[in-house]
């Protein structure tokens, strides 16, 4: 009998086909967060190249740090500003354009073409505009330099992010809303639904594996953002709008603490995975499909 059975032909041609997804993982995810892991045991001097294995000295120094209940304050405050507006805004503008009127295409084109420019151009821009002296106080005729104040600066980097974003959010929306049957508005209508209750009770249900996607992306797409911060404020003022994306930058290549900033990297990546882990095993109370 041949070793070779189509069995286990198909087995490894499954194998092969894989296989590149499988050492890109490798390569560009278990590797780098293998190599954070080693560098958070050790203390790092990058001029000399010497390293010093401290053990969990810099998972201990997280609880001496001072400045990270700031730090993660304002990653709290930037993530859930950006995920609510960006969730709640896609769908609102996904709902207005699943009409059909007159230069339809002409607003999904214009509110979904931000996404498609640079990230970097994009905050160049808007760091212009929100000057003491730029376009948005000529607009509404004086105001502050909204990026050199606490509060004003995170709403600024909140503004410009989602208004960067929502794009993404409203094209999964509306694909959603287009894949809705007819027929249960045709019937809702005929039992004499209100527009609130056929939204509530035909539309969200049914749209539902596309917010638990939306929302699972915006919160890790947000806890990564880290352009924005560094073009707009560079973490400013008083670390108001120091993220812990950028706090993991500035450690690792501004202070040049690379054992402290791979820690905190580590905590950046437990964070995601908890959140990840946490919408997963919840989507079975209020995902429509699950059981």
């Amino acid at each position: 009998m041949s070793y070779w059975t189509i069995r286990r032909r198909d087995v490894l041609t499954g194998y092969v086909f894989i296989l590149p997804q499988l050492a890109g993982v490798a390569l560009f995810v278990l590797l780098p967060v293998g190599m954070a892991i080693w560098y958070s045991l050790n203390d790092w001097n990058v001029f000399t190249g010497q390293q010093t294995f401290v053990g969990a000295a810099n998972y201990a120094a997280l609880a001496d740090d001072p400045q990270l209940p700031k730090v993660l304050l304002a990653t709290t405050l930037f993530s859930g500003g950006v995920v609510v507006l960006n969730i709640a805004l896609g769908l609102l503008i996904a709902v207005l354009l699943n009409r059909k009127f007159r230069g339809v295409t002409f607003f999904r084109t214009l509110f979904f073409s931000p996404v498609v420019v640079s990230v970097v151009a994009w905050t160049l821009v808007w760091g212009f505009l929100l000057q003491d002296n730029g376009a948005i106080n000529g607009l509404f005729g004086g105001g502050p330099n909204w990026l050199q104040h606490g509060d004003t600066a995170m709403i600024s980097v909140i503004f410009t992010q989602v208004v960067r974003s929502v794009g993404v959010n409203m094209v999964l929306f509306l694909a959603a809303l287009q894949g809705v049957p007819g027929e249960l508005y045709e019937a809702a209508r005929i039992d004499g639904a209100s527009s609130r209750s056929v939204f509530g009770r035909i539309t969200l249900p049914l749209i539902s594996p596309t917010i638990l996607l939306t929302v699972i992306v915006t919160i890790v797409g947000a806890l990564q953002s880290f352009a924005q911060i560094a073009v707009l404020t560079a973490g400013g003022p008083e670390l108001s709008t120091t993220v812990l994306v950028y706090n993991v930058f500035q450690q690792a290549f501004k202070f040049n603490d690379i054992g402290y900033g791979s820690t905190l990297a580590l905590m950046l990546l437990s964070f995601v995975m908890v959140l990840t882990l946490l919408q997963w095993q919840l989507r079975r109370k209020w995902v429509f499909y699950e059981e």
